[in-house]
């Protein structure tokens, strides 16, 4: 974590469990702040595991206009212009090599986890997969069934691979699988049940880094937030990083502040008082804890 400074120029911000909860609402408090914000000449983007194209609808209605960074930090669009239809500009994208992929494949099988793949703004299955229906209603016509993973794995690149387990398997096995893969692919956690795989370097923290720079805007005077394993990079790069009471003790102990629940919005709060009113770095933000 780099020394935090103000004002702030920058606001990276995790989309489920940060954002939104449950009912995945952006609440009044959160859209003023954000709006006040990007009034203030403030860059705020959304930094999420979804694909680009899910995450776009809240970029819409909070009427954003900075890069989306998608799938883990590995794809980042531009936003289209208002009114478009198509996608917006494709800035990066880091793919997973095939022979990697298809290890994780067998990987992932031999220990009870069903992966299949994001590639840009698809989301690929195997037939044999028991959620289609769930990931249809999810993706709508960006579903692509196929006969076998295995063999689409050893075809082409993949953007991320998701692997699904019961309960806390995922977590269980995250070690093991960053373990196993290390210098080949990046392993992380979107969800206690998601373990997700990129390339190599690909991370949320590395997009961030990659945002900062084009902007022009130090990491120093940037807050990030997020809720999650795969928040950690991006909460450590930053001046102002702050996980939610939700987040794992590892990412709220990386963090400089633990912001107020998502039901309290917390985002909010914390935009208001470091970003809007100014107060942070090593200045007491009253409600709201500091790592120790």
């Amino acid at each position: 974590m780099v020394d935090p400074a103000l004002p702030i120029r920058l606001i990276a911000l995790d989309i489920d469990g940060t954002l939104v909860g449950e009912d995945l609402v952006i609440w009044e408090r959160t859209r003023a702040a954000i709006r006040e914000a990007r009034r203030r000449g403030i860059t705020v983007s959304l930094v999420t595991g979804r694909m680009a194209t899910s995450a776009r609808p809240f970029a819409r209605e909070l009427e954003l206009t900075s890069p989306i960074v998608a799938q883990q930090g590995a794809l980042i669009r531009s936003m289209p212009e208002p009114g478009s239809t198509r996608e917006g500009h494709l800035l990066y994208h880091r793919t997973i090599k095939p022979a990697v992929t298809t290890e994780i494949v067998r990987w992932c099988q031999e220990r009870d986890l069903m992966p299949h793949f994001n590639y840009l703004e698809w989301m690929i299955v195997g037939a044999q997969e028991s959620r289609i229906d769930e990931y249809r209603m999810f993706v709508g016509d960006r579903l692509r069934v196929v006969p076998d993973v295995l063999a689409r794995a050893a075809a082409r690149p993949v953007t991320k691979v998701v692997a699904i387990g019961e309960g806390q398997h995922s977590l269980d096995v995250l070690d093991a699988a960053r373990a196993h893969f290390a210098g080949r692919a990046e392993v992380t956690l979107s969800h206690p049940r998601f373990l997700e795989f990129l390339a190599p370097g690909v991370s949320k923290g590395q997009a961030v880094r990659w945002l900062a720079r084009r902007l022009g805007v130090p990491l120093s005077q940037s807050i990030a937030i997020g809720d999650q394993y795969n928040d950690l990079e991006m909460i450590t790069e930053v001046g102002h990083g702050i996980a939610m009471p939700s987040a794992p003790p590892a990412v709220q102990a990386a963090a400089q502040y633990v912001a107020p629940p998502v039901g309290e919005e917390g985002a909010a709060q914390m935009i208001e008082r470091i970003a809007l009113d100014g107060v942070g770095g090593s200045a007491r933000l009253d409600g709201v804890r500091r790592r120790p």
